[in-house]
């Protein structure tokens, strides 16, 4: 069955994977940059009245929530099932930035923050191990890496949106903020009508010794795809005996005896990147308006280009890492983003920018660097036994966001603040160095799994050599 799935031409199920869940990066964009842009209007006394302490702590929240979502919907995505999970965390997702919007003071505003970073948390783990199981082996690189850069669609979105929700001439104050996390509810109930024409993993099903049922599935994707009768002759064949449920003892042995260095490559790429990341992305709007006086109404536009050249490097660049390999489209975008911004940041000490040309040498880095981003999640996605993914991508993602989510924000925030451009330059080598010495990782122990079936990549723990 895992052959006939990497088998298939591209089609119209394909894209209704990529499109039905693909857009839960999109709405991780969505979250994050609206409440950045939010930060004005919920600190105005007609609306929360919120101190940026409090705005800041409704951040810390989102993420924590994130992660918390991601540990426990994770575990559960491996126990009951690709799609009863991404249909729960999306529902948790629409319920809680919908109430969200009908927040009355910080403290129900910072715990529904909590509960949407869950409900996202929790999709990231469903979704990707969903995608990395339903799209053919050939594909796979591209596709995951599009769809992870798509959160910055999300961004732009967002970016857009609060430029016409939170102007006042067009919409009032109080009303404006509460428009624009009722917005995404609205738009994950079109996503969820559309995720009831997926089917569950085959593999999923396969490893849970449901065969017949994931028979009856395998063979409706292909007739959906036209795959020609008899296309299945011929194909390789692995040999499962039942498994039990796999346990966190299990999953720990994996990453610490099994497969140490991929665990240790994981850890690596996603804790450089999301520290670079992180760091810039959160604290852009303050070296903006710091160091180029941007009114705060302004930032948003200011965002576009950022988020255009996030998203165009992971769709331009993505195909390559299926065609030149992964170790050296990892290596090579992980070192160029490193390198781009040591140079960013000492032109930016040397005062030689303008508002408009930092953001362009950002989106310059980011078109990079966002790639490789996309590449880290994707190596940790396919790099284990497909019985323990789902809580494999949530752990990475729970230590890549607790690592850059908090370090990154806090050392850039505090570098802004001395008001010192030069000061500012010791955080941008910094982050260029650490990206150098993932890159440098990747080629040591990176992992070639371009166009590899996932049972090739890491052997299923319920495989069992045929007599």
């Amino acid at each position: 069955m895992p052959a006939r799935l990497d088998a298939l031409r591209w089609s119209r199920f394909h894209w209704l994977v990529v499109g039905a869940l693909g857009v839960t990066w999109i709405l991780d964009g969505l979250e994050v940059t609206i409440v950045g842009s939010l930060s004005g209007a919920l600190g105005d006394k007609r609306t929360l009245a919120l101190t940026a302490g409090e705005i800041g702590l409704a951040g810390s929240a989102y993420l924590v929530g994130g992660i918390i979502g991601a540990l426990v919907f994770g575990r559960l995505t491996d126990l009951l099932g690709r799609k009863r999970l991404f249909t729960i965390t999306l529902g948790v997702y629409l319920l809680a930035t919908l109430a969200t919007g009908l927040s009355w003071n910080f403290a129900s505003f910072m715990v529904f923050r909590a509960l949407t970073g869950a409900g996202i948390g929790g999709e990231g783990a469903a979704m990707n191990s969903a995608i990395q199981e339903l799209i053919p082996a050939r594909l796979r690189g591209r596709t995951d890496i599009t769809i992870n850069g798509s959160f910055w669609v999300g961004a732009a979105l967002g970016a857009l949106g609060s430029v016409v929700l939170l102007n006042p001439r067009l919409i009032p104050v109080e009303l404006g903020w509460r428009l624009t996390f009722i917005g995404g509810a609205v738009l994950s109930l079109i996503v969820i009508y559309a995720r009831r024409f997926l089917p569950e993993s085959p593999r999923w099903l396969m490893t849970h010794g449901r065969i017949a049922e994931a028979e009856q599935v395998v063979a409706e994707i292909e007739r959906k795809a036209h795959a020609p009768d008899g296309a299945q002759a011929g194909l390789p064949r692995i040999a499962l005996t039942a498994h039990a449920p796999t346990g966190l003892a299990q999953v720990a042995r994996s990453l610490i005896l099994q497969y140490p260095t991929r665990t240790a490559l994981g850890v690596i790429l996603l804790a450089t990147q999301a520290f670079c990341y992180n760091a810039i992305f959160f604290t852009y709007g303050s070296v903006l308006t710091k160091f180029f006086h941007v009114a705060s109404e302004n930032l948003g536009w200011f965002l576009l280009p950022f988020a255009a050249g996030n998203f165009l490097g992971p769709l331009l660049l993505g195909p390559l890492f299926d065609s030149l390999g992964r170790k050296p489209m990892i290596a090579g975008t992980y070192a160029i983003s490193g390198v781009l911004l040591a140079i960013t940041g000492w032109l930016f000490a040397a005062e030689v920018f303008s508002a408009a040309t930092l953001t362009l040498a950002w989106t310059v880095v980011f078109f990079f660097a966002s790639a490789a981003a996309s590449a880290a999640y994707l190596t940790v996605a396919e790099s284990f036994p497909l019985e323990m993914r789902a809580m494999v991508i949530a752990l990475f993602y729970a230590l890549g966001s607790a690592i850059g989510g908090v370090a990154g924000p806090a050392v850039f925030g505090y570098l802004i603040e001395t008001g010192s451009p030069r000061e500012l330059l010791v955080g941008y080598l910094f982050g260029g160095a650490l990206m150098v010495v993932a890159a440098v990782t990747e080629l040591f122990i990176g992992v070639a799994a371009e166009r590899m079936p996932l049972e090739l990549v890491a052997r299923p723990l319920s495989q069992v050599d045929a007599p």
